[in-house]
């Protein structure tokens, strides 16, 4: 039974650092390099119950419902007040609420979709909550260098990415051998540890990867639409043809 529980513990402990992440960005805390950290902590036990979920055949209707909850807490609702606390507190209450708004509502959008659309093999439809709440988080460590205007149509695209048709890669199907999930606690604690030595750093290098995974759909999206590009898969198509035409000549 306790074998069942272990994937959903990783879940809560999910939901339980998004809220830290909250708490984090009151103004008698204000501590938004902690918060953005507790994310990207966050996103690795979002990337570790499910594989271990399946490494021990535990998966079930349950932990994907208590998943899609925490996600939204997170990756949704935590960073979008990270980017307001730091950066958007001092615009005009209209745009920054409701860009504000926006991005968990968006957030919750796909998640609901993922539950209840099949998607296609390898591929997420749409930007992954997590990566989008990761990039949000971390990019409001920037306020400083990076204009407003910027932080707020960054954000803004992040949240339309999310409810998009765009195609992402999907690495959660890289599984976990049964025997190497004692790996797993050590992972998760040597990540915490160093997330809360070098939270400013360690957010500011992870923001890298995160926004080029988020770049990454959207180019191919651009590529595809380019006339030259489905021209040349056209005349790829057509010479696959020519080719297995000669062969069953």
């Amino acid at each position: 039974m306790f074998t069942k529980s272990i994937p959903s513990l990783f879940t809560v402990a999910n939901l339980f650092l998004g809220i830290v992440a909250i708490i984090l960005v009151f103004p008698e805390n204000a501590k938004p390099e902690i918060a953005a950290m507790m994310v990207i902590i966050a996103m690795l036990m979002d990337g570790v119950d499910g594989r271990v979920a399946r490494a021990l055949n535990a998966q079930s209707e349950f932990g994907k419902e208590l998943d899609s909850l925490s996600d939204v807490i997170s990756f949704g609702v935590a960073p979008a007040f990270i980017m307001y606390s730091v950066a958007f507190q001092q615009l005009n209450p209209a745009p920054a609420w409701i860009i504000t708004a926006l991005f968990p509502i968006c957030g919750a959008l796909r998640l609901a979709r993922f539950n209840v659309v099949s998607g296609m093999p390898g591929y997420f439809i749409g930007l992954p909550i997590p990566a989008a709440g990761g990039v949000v988080a971390t990019l409001a460590l920037f306020h400083k260098e990076i204009p407003i205007s910027v932080l707020l149509t960054s954000t803004l695209v992040l949240s339309l990415l999310m409810v998009s048709t765009i195609k992402y890669p999907n690495f959660k199907k890289i599984g976990i051998p049964k025997n190497a999930i004692w790996v797993v606690p050590l992972i998760v604690v040597i990540s915490v540890v160093l997330g809360i030595v070098f939270p400013d750093q360690l957010s500011k290098i992870l923001f890298i990867p995160l926004v080029l995974y988020a770049l990454y759909g959207l180019k191919k999206n651009v590529d595809r639409r380019l006339p030259g590009r489905k021209k040349r898969k056209r005349r790829k198509e057509l010479q696959e043809e020519g080719v297995q035409s000669e062969h069953s000549a």
